[in-house]
């Protein structure tokens, strides 16, 4: 959960007594999808004058941006929601959640589960929030723009931003509702995408996070259409917008890591990138299974793509690359053999970092109606046994590196690091991957600021973290 506002009691409160600039609440959960649609809500309301509340009772109105694609975050943003209203009672829902039809089916689960929201919009609507805030709190006269930076207001730490670089989704997984929420992919003008990406640069940013529901599919909506940046024509395709990106990267010292990158055959050419140094040799590729049959119960796309062999050619290409990924155990229909045949392509992979889950049955999504439908305890047992091999393959690379320098993004450093601090390698996205843990600088003169790289020898293993003597 990422947040800006944080209540201070769980009692209801009286009627919020209206100040004079407007103070807006807001809570943003779910992933980092759902953080940039907060980016946008926050950085237009900055621009219009409002100032945002550090407690739900102290705001003229509060925002929830809600997740809603499993069951605990359905709770999650429903309990957020009703916490806001009993400390505020002005509260506009946005967000995944605010797409979902109720247990009726015509109505919406939000109204039906706390009638009293002022609004309810879905995902990426930036405008329908602002017209229904504008709608109980009105903006004030005076619109503070120069206050607001260019690349808008961020609710990362100032040195990683994430860039998303299109909306929406063209593939009907049988497990997912998420297009039914976010809709058909809607790719970013590449113009629009770069100039956002320098401005972040410019700023100071040291890693760009590209997100997207389908990295690799970038501009396939528009045909790869020619636009234009600084008055050169790009195409809208991933590797030319991942090529450019490298390139402004390079400019400010800074890295590009990519997230949600389906294995594609064209995604074989962006690793030349990689073993240039251009982007960081490192791929968020959700695989989900290794079974042929059971990617094709659930619809996945590149279901057909010898994913094996794709994976071998990267590492040929790319010998340093990390490859994250995550998978289902327990989906509906799936025999022991086939499970047997996804923890044999673990072992063979040797995937970096892994995530499980144990198949959950969403409401709406279609894989509810296969047959196989696995008991409980078989799904868990399953995505326990999964991990355990995950783990021990993790744990064996992370081995592999005590002896080498790496560079390392600080995160922490108090006190400038004469105590030591944490960071990450290249090998590590921020909140999902492991840390590097910064020992005390054997030198006194050495310094740890965060934002900053610096070397560090890795000296040990801690779990899933290295440990490391910065140089």
């Amino acid at each position: 959960m990422n947040e800006i506002t944080l209540s201070s009691s769980a009692a209801p409160v009286a009627p919020v007594a209206r100040s004079v600039i407007p103070k807006i609440g807001f809570v943003s959960l779910g992933c980092p999808k759902a953080l940039t649609d907060s980016e946008l809500i926050l950085t237009q309301l900055r621009a219009e004058g409002y100032e945002t509340s550090k407690t739900f009772a102290g705001a003229d109105l509060v925002i929830v941006n809600t997740c809603g694609f499993i069951d605990d975050a359905v709770k999650e943003s429903l309990d957020t929601i009703g916490e806001a209203l009993a400390e505020n009672g002005r509260v506009i829902v946005t967000g995944c959640l605010g797409a979902k039809a109720g247990s009726s089916g015509g109505s919406n689960l939000v109204r039906e589960m706390h009638p009293s929201v002022l609004a309810v919009t879905g995902p990426h609507a930036t405008q329908e929030v602002m017209d229904a805030v504008h709608l109980h709190v009105p903006k004030p006269h005076d619109p503070f723009v120069d206050l607001v930076p260019s690349y808008g207001v961020k609710l990362t730490p100032r040195h990683y931003a994430y860039l998303k670089i299109s909306e929406g989704c063209n593939h009907r997984c049988s497990f997912c509702i998420i297009p039914s929420m976010r809709g058909d992919l809607v790719s970013r003008p590449i113009g629009d995408v770069l100039n956002e990406a320098r401005a972040l640069f410019e700023s100071g940013v040291k890693e760009l996070l590209v997100i997207s529901q389908d990295t690799s599919a970038y501009g396939v909506d528009v045909k790869y259409r020619t636009g234009f940046w600084d008055g050169k024509p790009i195409k809208t395709r991933m590797f030319d917008l991942v090529a450019a990106l490298g390139e402004l990267a390079k400019a400010h010292g800074a890295w590009v890591r990519l997230h949600y990158v389906y294995p594609y055959p064209h995604v074989d050419e962006v690793l030349p990138l990689m073993a240039e140094g251009l982007i960081l040799p490192y791929l968020d590729v959700p695989l989900q299974h290794a079974h042929p049959d059971i990617l094709k119960r659930m619809k996945r796309p590149a279901n057909g793509e010898k994913n094996m062999e794709r994976i071998l050619r990267w590492r040929e290409t790319c010998p340093d690359i990390v490859i994250r990924s995550t998978f289902i155990a327990g989906f509906p229909g799936e025999t022991e053999a086939e499970f047997q045949y996804l923890l044999d392509f673990m072992t063979e992979a040797r995937i970096d970092r892994a995530g499980c889950f144990a198949y959950s049955p969403v409401q709406g999504a279609t894989a509810n109606d296969l047959p196989g439908a696995l008991p409980k305890e078989v799904r868990e047992e399953r995505r326990a046994r999964f991990m355990q091999i995950a783990e021990s393959v993790s744990i064996a690379k992370l081995h592999s590196r005590v002896g080498s320098t790496m560079q390392v993004l600080i995160d922490k450093a108090p006190a400038l690091g004469r105590k030591g601090g944490v960071g990450r390698s290249y090998a590590d996205a921020p909140e999902i991957d492991g840390t590097v843990r910064l020992l005390p600088p054997e030198k006194a003169s050495k310094t740890l600021k965060v934002g900053e790289f610096t070397r560090a020898r890795i000296v040990a293993t801690e779990g899933h973290d290295l440990i490391g003597m910065p140089v």
